[in-house]
This record gives C-alpha cells, sequence and structure tokens, in this order.
C-alpha cells in the first residue's frame, strides 16, 4: 500500500503573488513535512468586498511564473467555479480527486479566527489540518480541529505593491523578478485613474 501523501492547500487572489507567499509555502512544507503545496487562486473570496486588479488569467499567470520549485504546484479549480469560492468545496473536489492524501490547509490567523463562520466549518475541520501564521498574537487552540503554527514572519503586502503612494510599490525585493518583469510588461496596478479597469467600472 502507497503512503498517504501530505499535501497543503493555499488559497488566495494572489494579486500579485509575492515573495511573502513564497516563503509562507516554504515554512509549511519544512515544518509540516509536506509533499507538496498547491496554490489556488481564487475567482472571488467570500471574505473580500474588493474587487482583484489584474484578470484571473494574469493571476494565474503570474503564480505560474513565481512556482519555480518542483514541490509547487498551482491549480486553477477555483477559477472554473462560479464565483464566491468557498473552501468546502474546494476541499470536496480534492477529497474525491486525491483521496490517498492527508491534506492540510494554510493560512493567516486572521482566517484562522474567521473560520468558525466559513461555509460548513465542520468538514473542514474533520478532513484538514490548518497550518497557521500567526499575525501578532498566537492562534487560540480550538476544539475539534487540527491546528499547527507556523513559526517565521513575512514583511510583504499585495495591498501594499499595488499602491503607487506606498514606498513598496512594486517593490523588486518583495516580487519575484519574473512576476515583477510580467507585471511591468502588462501595465499592471497602474494609478487606478489610469487603469483599465478603473476605465472600464466608469463605462458601466
Amino acid at each position: 500500500m502507497k503512503p498517504r501523501r501530505r499535501i497543503a492547500l493555499f488559497g488566495g487572489t494572489f494579486d500579485p503573488v509575492h515573495a511573502g507567499h513564497l516563503r509562507i509555502a516554504e515554512l509549511a512544507r519544512e515544518q509540516a513535512q509536506l509533499d507538496e503545496v498547491v496554490f489556488l487562486p481564487c475567482q472571488q473570496s467570500p471574505h473580500k468586498e474588493s474587487r482583484c486588479i489584474a484578470t484571473a488569467e494574469q493571476r494565474l499567470s503570474m503564480l505560474k511564473l513565481a512556482t519555480t520549485e518542483p514541490w509547487m504546484k498551482v491549480d486553477d479549480f477555483e477559477l472554473h467555479q462560479p464565483p464566491p469560492s468557498f473552501s468546502v468545496d474546494t476541499l470536496r473536489h480534492f477529497l474525491k480527486a486525491q483521496p490517498n492524501v492527508d491534506w492540510h490547509w494554510i493560512m493567516g490567523s486572521d482566517q484562522w479566527l474567521a473560520l468558525p463562520r466559513w461555509k460548513e466549518p465542520e468538514v473542514l475541520a474533520q478532513h484538514l489540518t490548518f497550518l497557521v501564521l500567526p499575525r501578532g498574537q498566537a492562534p487560540e487552540i480550538r476544539m475539534g480541529y487540527h491546528m499547527q503554527v507556523l513559526v517565521g514572519e513575512h514583511p510583504a503586502s499585495s495591498t501594499e505593491l499595488r499602491d503607487e503612494a506606498n514606498p513598496h510599490f512594486l517593490d523588486p525585493a518583495w516580487l519575484p523578478p519574473r512576476v515583477r518583469d510580467y507585471i511591468l510588461t502588462q501595465k499592471l496596478y497602474l494609478p487606478f485613474s489610469s487603469s483599465p479597469l478603473a476605465r472600464a467600472n466608469r463605462t458601466e
């Protein structure tokens, strides 16, 4: 009988993917002894009201450029589902596709705090080990949930990378070189008033 593999799902908008995301994946792989980390760009997060600036295709392309290690995978399952993207639906897809796996889910402590309000959290708790990166105070243990605290940090922020007024706007220290080149070539994250998305919104 083949040994069970250990795989983590890592969901997000990745608008854009940055060095912090890659660092979190690396911490999870090392500390939870994972075989694989699957990056899952979502169509629309049910926990965020703001729309993505980059298109789904652009976010997927940036992830493929950023994930250069053999244990890093990118899956576009959620991009083909009607929004919003619910984690429990994604989990059921992967449980069916790969049953002989110990599944994990990578998240920040803010998501861990909100987890009981997610869709069908009891199903998530039954099938997942949550790998939680603290942001400030350590996450509290929750009855009925399997959780491992990740030790490490990452300063990068997608919001700051997109903000022309921020010192870290398109910061090369925070972006994989090929992702930054793609952003510049695609003219992504221009000042909002002049971006293609802003012009499209004015005509709606």
